[in-house]
């Protein structure tokens, strides 16, 4: 009992790490409860090429499946036999010719010796027409001709006729006059005429329903197929060419694995071997994550979400389409995945988890080789594009040319195969590239969702017209002035050393607006002689400075900047203190002792190469504005002071940066300052 409580004790201290594997627990449950339980047919094989393979033999009994042209002619034959089925109304035509007498009597009212004789004669015509039948109209009808032999069901009574032989409204309406041209002796032809064109009505109808149900009939007497292969049966030896007739058993086999008995017979083994799979693919990102590469995924709980999130919205839809409808699983935008990823983390990680997905994905396609060639050379186009460029012009770009990578690879393979194109098929792939389209506005969802940042948003917040930019040049002119400066130090101390430039280009842009509460108590937004500072005591001196920091994390989270962004501001003085403020309270009591901490930063220290390069750019251009002689020794010596200062003080501890990125770090700020204020090389005497 006591092991099981201390097993639950380490689960609770240790949550966070418990929840990183239990959401991969939680997503290869969902896989595998998702894949199609179908065995997988393990070789590859192309018609009219060799049999790359092993002499195979048949490993059970397995019928041979008719293809599918060879199904439409025999499905065409069949349907031709079926005629079709028309009703007679019996009880339409009786009502009919009940209206034509009543039609009759009034309006031959005279009780002469004529009235019987046209009476039988108005009425001998109508049966005449209407016994025969008057087919209504139908558009199904259209292609039939006088002689097609169909089914009149009259009075529950099947006869064969010709369609020829019944009439229409149109040919009733000839007879009807060609019985009123010939006329007939003591019969008021007119008159009579004139009544049996009202009365005649359609009184044969098609049958649509018993029409198809007599062609599924027709239809399920077709064998789907047409030999049987014994077991130990030769099917095809090493080096053959595959024939017709090979192709025909080599696919019926296939198919055999897939669906028939021996999916059937063999679905634990199916089962075992399915789960073993999905475990070892899923335990590949996780240890890839964790050992090999991007720890600082692993190391978030949102990041792991989102990728798991990623593969999953891409494998289980795949996986349903495969069950529905296997010939659109091109369809499934799987690149989609691909054009996110890239978004948020770098193109190895995301190529990886692509091919993981896609291998995830091939368990349950037909053909998994060109599924999976197809998809990772669209995948590498989409990486190597997005990768380099992130403006929204680009994701449309990378939607058309993966369309005709999908395209190239698939016409690759259908002359390989001395196939047709399947034009249908490149209708998908068209609409594949189209539902691609939809990434951006699903990386903005996921962005919100899992409170990431993306470039795109990076970019955006880069442009200085924004208006928080807008507010901080009008309020405090120098403090953007020095921001865009460091800005720019930073973009390239981070280009020479490997980071994210835009990032800390974006972060240093804003590190300063809190500035903007007091800008006339910061030296670069003053003009003239006087100091603010010098109506007040060197500790509000400081609080002012210090609370700039505390200002700037509240106008950022009031306009809603990312966290990352607000990181920057947070950390950018890490917990040095403010050292003039300091020792000027020093010097005015030298006899009181001076409490450190009302002139020290908050913190936290810097924990990213992108919030330290920013420390470092910060502190080295607002030295630099109080040169005197900004030469080259004397920038030298300031870089050097300022950065082997922050060391001393710890401000780096919590940074990957090595000996070499400080060396070049120097490097470059010495470099681009003496740019900055025009300095030339001193150059040795001879």
């Amino acid at each position: 009992m006591s092991k099981i409580k201390d097993f639950f004790n380490i689960f609770r201290h240790r949550y966070y790490e418990s929840a990183k594997y239990l959401m991969f627990v939680l997503a290869m449950v969902l896989v595998y409860w998702q894949l199609p339980r179908v065995g997988k047919f393990r070789y590859e094989f192309q018609l009219y090429k060799p049999w790359q393979h092993e002499t195979l033999y048949a490993p059970f009994d397995f019928p041979i499946y008719k293809d599918a042209e060879m199904l439409k002619v025999e499905s065409d034959e069949a349907l031709k036999s079926v005629r079709p089925v028309f009703n007679y109304d019996l009880e339409a035509t009786k009502q009919a010719r009940a209206k034509l007498e009543e039609s009759f009597e009034t309006q031959w009212r005279s009780d002469d010796g004529k009235k019987e004789v046209n009476k039988a004669a108005l009425m001998e015509m109508f049966d005449k027409i209407q016994i025969r039948g008057v087919v209504a109209h139908d558009k199904a009808l259209d292609n039939l001709s006088s002689s097609t032999l169909i089914s009149l069901v009259k009075n529950k009574t099947v006869t064969a006729v010709n369609f020829g032989s019944l009439y229409t409204m149109s040919t009733a309406r000839e007879a009807v006059e060609e019985w009123t041209r010939k006329g007939q002796a003591g019969v008021d032809i007119h008159s009579l005429s004139s009544l049996l064109l009202n009365a005649l009505h359609p009184n044969v109808i098609y049958d649509a329903s018993m029409t198809k149900l007599e062609q599924d009939k027709a239809l399920s007497k077709i064998s789907l197929t047409y030999g049987m292969v014994q077991k130990d049966e030769l099917i095809i030896a090493e080096g053959e060419i595959v024939d017709d007739t090979d192709f025909a058993v080599l696919n019926s086999l296939q198919r055999e694995y897939t669906t028939g008995a021996f999916a059937r017979e063999d679905s634990k083994l199916v089962e075992i071997s399915q789960m073993f799979l999905v475990f070892l693919l899923f335990t590949m990102v996780a240890l890839y994550l964790k050992a090999l590469h991007n720890k600082d995924v692993f190391h978030e709980l949102r990041k792991i979400n989102l990728v798991l999130l990623l593969m999953l919205v891409m494998v289980i839809p795949s996986y349903w389409i495969m069950k529905l409808h296997p010939s659109f699983i091109l369809m499934m935008p799987v690149v989609m995945l691909t054009m996110i990823m890239v978004t948020f983390f770098s193109p190895g990680l995301t190529f990886t988890i692509q091919v993981i997905t896609v291998l995830l994905i091939s368990m349950a396609v037909p053909n998994p080789f060109q599924y999976i060639f197809m998809q990772l050379v669209a995948s590498m186009i989409v990486i190597f594009i997005l990768s380099h460029h992130r403006s929204r012009r680009h994701y449309f770009i990378s939607s058309l040319l993966l369309f005709v990578a999908y395209f190239a690879v698939y016409l690759a393979f259908t002359l390989l195969s001395s196939s047709n194109v399947d034009w249908e098929t490149v209708g998908i792939m068209a609409l594949n590239a189209l539902f691609t389209m939809l990434s951006l506005p699903l990386i903005f969802l996921f962005e919100k969702l899992f409170g990431l940042t993306t470039s795109l948003t990076l970019m955006e917040l880069n442009n200085t017209n924004t208006p928080l930019l807008r507010q901080l040049a009008a309020t405090a002119p120098g403090t953007f002035q020095h921001s865009i400066q460091v800005a720019n130090l930073c973009d390239e101390v981070l280009f020479a050393i490997g980071g994210d430039a835009l990032l800390a280009r974006t972060g240093a842009l804003y590190h300063d607006i809190g500035k903007m509460k007091n800008p006339m108590y910061f030296t670069e937004n003053q003009h003239g002689g006087y100091n603010s500072h010098n109506d007040i005591s060197n500790v509000e001196s400081a609080q002012i400075i210090i609370s700039h920091v505390l200002d700037g994390i509240k106008l950022a989270q009031k306009e809603r900047l990312p966290e990352q962004i607000i990181e920057f501001i947070r950390t950018h003085h890490g917990t040095r203190r403010t050292e003039y403020f300091y020792i000027m309270e020093k010097r005015e009591h030298p006899d009181e002792e001076v409490d450190p901490a009302d002139f020290t930063y908050h913190g936290p220290v810097p924990f990213s190469k992108e919030t330290a390069v920013l420390m470092i750019c910060d502190s080295v251009e607002a030295a630099s504005r109080s040169l005197k002689e900004p030469d080259e020794a004397n920038i030298s010596k300031l870089v050097d002071n300022i950065i082997q200062k922050q060391m001393d003080d710890g401000q780096f501890h919590n940074v990957d940066l090595t000996m070499r990125d400080f060396t070049t770090i120097k490097k470059v700020l010495k470099k681009k300052l003496m740019s900055i204020y025009h300095v030339r090389i001193a150059y040795p005497d001879k």
